[in-house]
């Protein structure tokens, strides 16, 4: 019965340690959003190459485009060293972005695969036309003053959100919408329809923006319907804009940081 149970227990260990390490095998791969990982590329190019070089084989010991690394694994450990540096060494810490961070991961994590020559992610100035002509995004968008307030503000919106996200914004809002994004439709108790972005809201009241950029606040006590619409009212652009297009747009809200500090 002892030989039993320790054969038993010996097959459930290496199962689990089967299963960890395939868990570990996943915890990369096919994870991360082309977008990102176009984005790393570009970042890494600028930032990374001066040491590490083009192919990631540049320092002694470490070997980017393979995965050898000296003192991290997961993407957590890849962050900090990325973000903190490492004492003693080369390798300083980087001021970069959530966004930033992201893409780097995704690249450093594709390396091996990935082609140079197919980053898609285009010129900021084309991308900045695009936005406030052709994509007509200033009517419901505001960026850096410019703009309706109708939609979210998007000033800061490349240091909030990575590529493959705005990417997907681009191509199905609804499906990346969050929804503290999520606009309201309420009916007050005499039939008037209110529609617009919720601001603020609490147990009793709600604050919104309407289509005409007024602030209403409302009183639940007084709304015969009170509505979350999870339908996106930005359309898709993946049918308007080219792959060219798209990736110069991408470039531009990927530029978006914010007030220069």
């Amino acid at each position: 019965m002892s030989r039993f149970i320790w054969t038993c227990s010996l097959t459930v260990a290496v199962l689990v340690l089967a299963g960890d390490s395939l868990l570990r095998a996943q915890d990369h791969g096919g994870q991360y959003s082309p977008a990102d990982i176009q984005y790393g590329a570009t970042i890494y190019t600028n930032q990374c190459t001066r040491c590490h070089g083009a192919t990631g084989d540049q320092v002694g010991g470490v070997n980017l485009r393979s995965g050898q690394f000296r003192r991290a694994s997961t993407d957590d450990e890849l962050r900090m060293v990325i973000v903190t540096g490492i004492s003693g060494t080369g390798m300083p810490a980087f001021k970069l972005d959530p966004s930033e961070l992201t893409g780097i991961i995704a690249y450093v994590r594709n390396m091996r695969d990935f082609d140079m020559k197919s980053v898609a992610i285009g010129d900021v100035v084309r991308g900045q036309a695009l936005f406030e002509n052709k994509g007509a995004c200033t009517t419901c968008h505001r960026v850096n003053g410019k703009g309706s307030r109708k939609a979210p503000n998007l000033s800061d919106v490349g240091s909030l959100r990575p590529a493959g996200v705005l990417q997907q914004s681009l191509v199905d809002p609804t499906g990346a919408m969050l929804p503290l994004n999520r606009s309201i439709r309420a009916v007050l108790k005499d039939g008037k329809v209110v529609t617009g972005r919720r601001l603020n809201e609490d147990t009793y009241n709600v604050v919104l923006i309407d289509e005409q950029e007024r602030l209403v606040a409302l009183a639940k006590a007084d709304l015969r319907q009170f509505e979350v619409v999870k339908t996106s009212p930005m359309p898709s652009y993946k049918d308007k804009l080219t792959s060219a297009e798209m990736a110069d747009i991408l470039a531009y809200l990927l530029s978006l940081k914010g007030p220069k500090s």
